[in-house]
């Protein structure tokens, strides 16, 4: 395989449902970051390609929509890949595998989505999930169609692993108050940039602390809690938890519901694009490598607990690659729900400090379709500013899902 380099890249602010780009299509979003790439890496001109992730878009092939609007030569194929939450980490994978290969020597890889802007749609009138005011959240597993079932498996699988919400919430407060310090000490300004008229993330809670986390409100009731222990129409059954559960409620033992706005990532708007690019048009190009990207590797976990593809398919990669975790000097997982970082924390608890050292999406926010460009992003830029070697970001995605990447600073 031939090496693929990370000549750069660049980031919107991340805005919150109806907010900074709460008029903004997510392609207009995308176009304007893209302009931005263009000036900053005119290498892209030549570009063999335009892979991106979106979730929520109004569908078609969207990234071909983006480029167009922002100028990109219509010489440049693009191509939208929809893996939910690890869409733009999948998006990168398949960039590398073309370079690696020998068929392509420049290619734009990233995401973007705009929550503010995600479309109503309707199933046909004969399909058997056909309801007259539509839906916004597809159906990941051929067990449920609940519109929640990311945040229903979040809850499971804090239930699961008995974590408090306290452990929990302490974490949520540990990246604001990371995320925070990074803004102050201007870390990432080489990667973001404004876009109609923005000035920073808007996630990010400056006086996020145990107390005001302890306040934030519950996602669900107790008996919503028990509904989804116990299983039923509107949600997987899970086997190991029947019995438990039976013996919850005929002994009226309080079942304490665990995900909170606090713990729990908000909905966002954003884009995020990175330039690959081989040995070749490295030297072609007159480019400057940044990083080299080593490896990726995806995985399927129960769709039940989908947070745990997070850190599952992060030690799948290390395995397959012969790694121990000691040797990776930062982890940049996806933070959509707080239990990810407890799992991390209780499978590698010598390492919680290499881990979102900036903080992650419980502050910044995920923008499903543009995380997984975040992610590498935030950890070139902590791989460089911090002098370390290797860094290895990994994403979960809806139905029990994950990518992983494996990064080494040039």
């Amino acid at each position: 395989m031939e090496k693929v380099y990370l000549i750069g890249g660049l980031r919107s602010h991340i805005g919150l449902t109806g907010g900074l780009f709460k008029t903004v299509p997510a392609e207009e979003l995308a176009a304007a970051v893209l302009q931005k790439i263009m000036e900053k890496y005119s290498c892209v001109l030549q570009a063999d390609g335009l892979l991106c992730g979106n979730a929520v878009g109004t569908g078609g092939n969207i990234t071909r929509l983006a480029a167009l609007k922002a100028g990109l030569p219509a010489t440049v194929p693009a191509l939208t890949i929809d893996m939910q939450c690890a869409s733009a980490a999948a998006s990168i994978e398949l960039a590398m595998t073309k370079i690696g290969s020998g068929m392509a020597d420049i290619l734009i890889a990233g995401g973007f989505e705009s929550t503010s802007m995600q479309p109503v749609r309707v199933y046909a009138k004969a399909d058997p999930r056909y309801r007259e005011e539509g839906f916004t959240v597809a159906q990941f597993s051929p067990d449920t169609t609940s519109a929640k079932a990311m945040l229903e498996g979040a809850e499971r699988t804090c239930q699961k692993h008995g974590f408090s919400r306290e452990e929990l919430d302490a974490f949520a407060v540990r990246s604001h108050q990371l995320a925070k310090k990074a803004r102050e000490e201007n870390r990432l300004n080489e990667i973001v940039v404004s876009v109609f008229g923005s000035e920073g993330d808007e996630g990010i809670r400056d006086r996020m602390s145990p107390k005001l986390a302890a306040r934030m409100p519950k996602l669900f009731t107790e008996e919503e809690v028990k509904e989804l222990l116990a299983g039923d129409s509107a949600s997987l059954p899970i086997k190991e938890n029947v019995d438990k559960q039976n013996v919850l409620q005929e002994q009226k033992i309080p079942v304490t519901p665990l995900l909170t706005a606090a713990n729990a990532c908000l909905m966002n708007d954003g884009a995020a694009f990175v330039v690959l690019a081989s040995r070749q048009a490295v030297e072609q190009y007159g480019l400057r490598p940044e990083a080299e990207l080593l490896a990726g590797f995806d995985w399927g976990v129960d769709p039940r607990y989908s947070p745990e593809g997070a850190i599952e398919t992060g030690a799948h990669l290390l395995q397959r690659c012969d790694l121990q975790p000691e040797q990776i000097d930062v982890f940049e997982y996806n933070e959509a729900f707080a239990v990810i970082s407890a799992l991390f924390a209780r499978k590698y608890p010598e390492l919680t400090a290499r881990y979102c050292p900036w903080g992650g999406a419980l502050a910044y926010g995920h923008p499903y379709g543009a995380s997984g460009a975040i992610l590498l992003l935030h950890l070139w830029q902590e791989l460089k500013q911090t002098e370390g070697k290797l860094g290895l970001l990994s994403i979960a995605g809806a139905g029990g899902l994950g990518t992983a990447l494996l990064v080494k600073k040039a």
